[in-house]
């Protein structure tokens, strides 16, 4: 009698089996593994993503040594346009006309061709009356190459600081428009010209300062 109620008993069942055999139950497992794998890339590519922005960010601002550099730029004060030791050589030939001037420096701003006078918005350089190097007076970028046979080749230069320097009557040019020039880097050698024969081999030297012409004496002390 005890036999038979224990042929009745049913066998224990392992419940982990039974999940196993469940039809939906490895694809269940494959589903979530895949959706972890798809997480996971994810993850991945937003990290890649944060970096790349991190990189596009520090190339884009400027480090702090060429801040420093333009700003250097920006308060740069003007030097002579030729070697600095010839300075007791120089002589001005003509200066920059000023209407307010007395009339002995506005007769000798006006240039005279074929008995016609203009004024002069430079002043004429010379070293004692020879070719001499023409140097920058500032750093900044050449805009502007003008060759010129009759009133003389020209080189415009224009400066951080929103200046503009010109040079006139001047032959084997060193630069060409687009270059970048430092303080003191030679630009070309002083000739004559036709347009103003009385003054011989010079330099026609020009500052603008906001489009308008203004005395280099403002700046430099001849």
């Amino acid at each position: 009698m005890r036999e038979d109620n224990k042929s009745k008993i049913p066998s224990p069942i392992n419940k982990k089996d039974g999940l196993q055999n469940k039809p939906w139950f490895w694809p269940t497992v494959y589903a979530a593994i895949a959706v972890a794998l798809i997480g996971l890339i994810f993850s991945y590519n937003a990290l890649i993503g944060n970096n790349e922005e991190e990189q596009n960010v520090t190339v884009e601002n400027p480090s702090s040594n060429e801040t420093v550099i333009e700003t250097n730029a920006q308060v740069e004060t003007m030097k002579y346009p030729f070697d600095e030791t010839k300075l007791d050589q120089v002589a001005i030939l003509q200066d920059f006309y000023d209407v307010n001037a007395d009339e002995a420096t506005r007769e000798k701003a006006l240039i005279v061709f074929n008995q016609i006078f203009s004024t002069s918005q430079g002043v004429s350089i010379s070293v004692n009356s020879e070719p001499f190097e023409v140097r920058a007076a500032m750093s900044g970028e050449v805009t502007t190459v003008k060759l010129d046979a009759f009133k003389g080749n020209q080189i415009i230069i224009t400066h951080p600081n929103g200046m503009e320097t010109r040079y006139s009557s001047v032959t084997d040019i060193l630069v060409k428009e687009g270059d970048k020039v430092v303080q003191g880097q030679a630009l070309a050698t002083t000739v004559d010209n036709s347009w103003n024969p009385s003054a011989g081999i010079h330099l026609h030297f020009e500052v603008l300062q906001d489009g308008e012409h203004v005395n280099p004496r403002n700046f430099l002390s001849f």
